[in-house]
């Protein structure tokens, strides 16, 4: 069922605006961040403490609970990057420039989404340049923005079909190219604008905000997220980002 905008019955209000909605978003995703660091913090905390009472226990109990104690500590410290990644969202014009292997980004994203993509029968083909360049970014929101990506096209193509994800380098105009192309059905052309508005989506699985930051971390990096139709069918977004080659040494 498709999510668009609409008028409050019995209301002569005109629905919000783009930006209006983006405001709204961004107060919500630093509410939900700090909501989220309180029972966090204290979570931490009960997990020392219990390790230190472990500490006591019998060795064998020991044993057996390090590999629990292990994962635990792995989904908390998840967690952490993840209300990092809302607030850093909530204020998108802040990024950590750092030097991030491009190469290295795309194989990590499409070996964390292969398997999603293989239950479904979906080939994940990557594209890179013979000479990938160390560029310029940030690690975090440049990961995140290729997994919105190929998520979307994943929920687009639905099952048995193929999605790419190409790199390409424009050093004359100073620019590179993240490409997720998909056999899907397509975007019809009355919404390539409207897929990157907040909460709008065409998909049971979507939730209006995969594209939305794209777009977000595409403009906190100067570069722009578009959307075009393949030739043979299916839809191809675009993140066009400014070509910052790093010192691959440095």
């Amino acid at each position: 069922m498709e999510k668009t905008q609409a008028t409050v019955p019995g209301s002569d209000l005109p629905p919000p605006s783009a930006n209006e909605k983006q405001l709204l978003l961004s107060r919500l995703l630093a509410r939900l961040a700090h909501e989220i660091r309180n029972p966090l913090s204290s979570l931490a905390i009960h997990v020392q403490l219990l390790e230190e009472d472990m500490a006591r226990a019998d060795p064998n109990l020991r044993g057996q609970s390090a590999g629990r104690f292990e994962i635990i500590r792995g989904e908390l410290q998840r967690l952490e990057t993840l209300m990092l990644q809302f607030l850093n969202l909530a204020a998108p014009s802040s990024v950590d420039l750092q030097a991030v292997d491009l190469a290295e980004v795309v194989r990590y994203v499409c070996a964390l989404l292969r398997p999603e993509a293989a239950a479904r029968n979906i080939e994940l083909a990557v594209v890179l340049p013979e000479n990938p360049p160390v560029i310029s970014a940030d690690p975090a929101q440049l990961k995140q923005a290729l997994v919105n990506l190929i998520i979307n096209a994943i929920q687009a193509v639905e099952r048995n079909g193929c999605i790419e994800v190409a790199v390409r380098l424009d050093r004359g105009q100073g620019m590179f190219v993240l490409q997720v192309s998909d056999n899907g059905p397509g975007v019809p052309s009355e919404r390539k604008t409207a897929v990157f508005d907040p909460f709008f989506t065409t998909k049971p699985e979507g939730n209006g905000l995969g594209l939305w930051i794209v777009q977000q971390i595409a403009t906190a990096h100067g570069g722009v997220a578009m959307v075009d139709d393949m030739p043979d069918g299916g839809a191809v977004f675009t993140l066009q980002l400014p070509l910052r080659e790093a010192d691959s040494h440095g």
